[in-house]
C-alpha cells in the first residue's frame, strides 16, 4: 500500500509528506527526493488519506553513515551562514541572512535572507561559489516566511502557528481585524513577523456571519425604552450596549 509519511527536515519545523510504497516507523531517518534533491528528514507521522498533497517520494531508509554526513552538513551550513553574513557586511550590502542549509549531496547550498528591496547579490553569489565550489541558491523571503522558518511562541503563549501547522499562509487584512471589534493597537494585532496575525483569518467568516444587521459603534437606533447611540458591540453574542437618556441599555438581536 502506497503510504504517506510526514517528515521534518529539522527540529520543530514543519513536516511535509512524501510517499513510499514500504514501510518505516515514526522517528526513522530517510532520504526523500525533493525539488533541491536529496534530503534527509525524520518521520514524524504515517498517514493514508488521499486528499494530503505530497512533495515526492522516500528513497530509502538513511544508514548511520549517511545521518553522519547529514550531521556534517549542519554543521557545516552553520559555518557557511556566518561566512555569507560577513561577506554581507564586507560588500554592504542592504540584506539580513537567516540561514544556510545544504542538501545531502552538497550539490546545493540554499542561503534564505530578507530585504526591504531588491539586491543585486551577484558578486556576494559569485564569492560565496568560489569559497564552496557548489550550486548557490540566494532566496529572498518575507517576513511571514522569515518567522516560519525561525519559529517562536506567539502572544497566545503556543507556538507559531506558520511554523506548526499552516500549510499555507493566506492573505491578512486590516478589516479582520476591524470586523471582529479589536483595538488597531500593533502590540495587539501584529504576530512576531510585525505582520497581521495569521489567526485574525481563522473566524473572519463567522464574524461576519454573525454580524448581519447589527449596527456600529456611533450609529443612533431605536431601543424599547427610546432612541440612542451605540457604545459598543458584542458581535458574537449579537449584542450591542446602547445610551438612551444617559442610560445604558443592552439590546439584543435575534441569530
Amino acid at each position: 500500500m502506497n503510504r504517506l509519511y510526514g517528515i521534518v527536515f529539522k527540529d520543530g519545523g514543519q513536516s511535509y509528506f512524501y510517499k513510499s510504497f514500504d514501510e518505516y516507523n515514526i522517528n526513522d531517518y530517510v532520504l526523500v527526493d525533493s525539488e533541491r534533491g536529496k534530503l534527509l528528514g525524520k518521520i514524524v507521522s504515517i498517514c493514508e488519506s488521499s486528499d494530503i498533497v505530497e512533495k515526492g517520494s522516500i528513497l530509502k531508509k538513511a544508514s548511520d553513515e549517511e545521518y553522519n554526513e547529514h550531521l556534517v552538513n549542519l554543521k557545516d551550513a552553520d559555518k557557511a551562514y556566518h561566512k555569507c553574513s560577513e561577506l554581507v557586511k564586507e560588500l554592504e550590502l542592504n540584506m539580513h541572512v537567516i540561514n544556510a542549509q545544504f542538501n545531502f549531496d552538497r550539490s546545493q547550498l540554499l542561503f534564505n535572507f530578507t530585504a526591504e528591496e531588491r539586491v543585486d547579490f551577484r558578486e556576494l553569489a559569485r564569492r560565496l561559489a568560489a569559497i564552496y565550489h557548489t550550486r548557490i541558491e540566494l532566496h529572498q523571503i518575507g517576513a511571514r516566511d522569515k518567522a516560519k522558518d525561525v519559529g517562536g511562541i506567539g502572544i497566545c503563549g503556543k507556538k507559531l502557528c506558520c511554523s506548526s501547522f499552516l500549510k499555507q499562509i493566506e492573505t491578512v487584512t486590516m478589516n479582520m481585524a476591524k470586523n471582529q471589534n479589536l483595538a488597531l493597537n500593533p502590540s495587539k494585532i501584529n504576530g512576531c513577523c510585525g505582520r497581521l496575525l495569521c489567526c485574525l483569518a481563522y473566524e473572519d467568516n463567522e464574524y461576519l456571519e454573525c454580524s448581519k444587521g447589527m449596527p456600529s459603534v456611533g450609529d443612533e437606533i431605536k431601543c424599547p425604552s427610546g432612541r440612542g447611540i451605540v457604545q459598543s458591540v458584542d458581535i458574537l453574542n449579537r449584542k450591542c450596549t446602547v445610551l438612551v437618556d444617559g442610560e445604558k441599555e443592552d439590546v439584543y438581536y435575534d441569530s
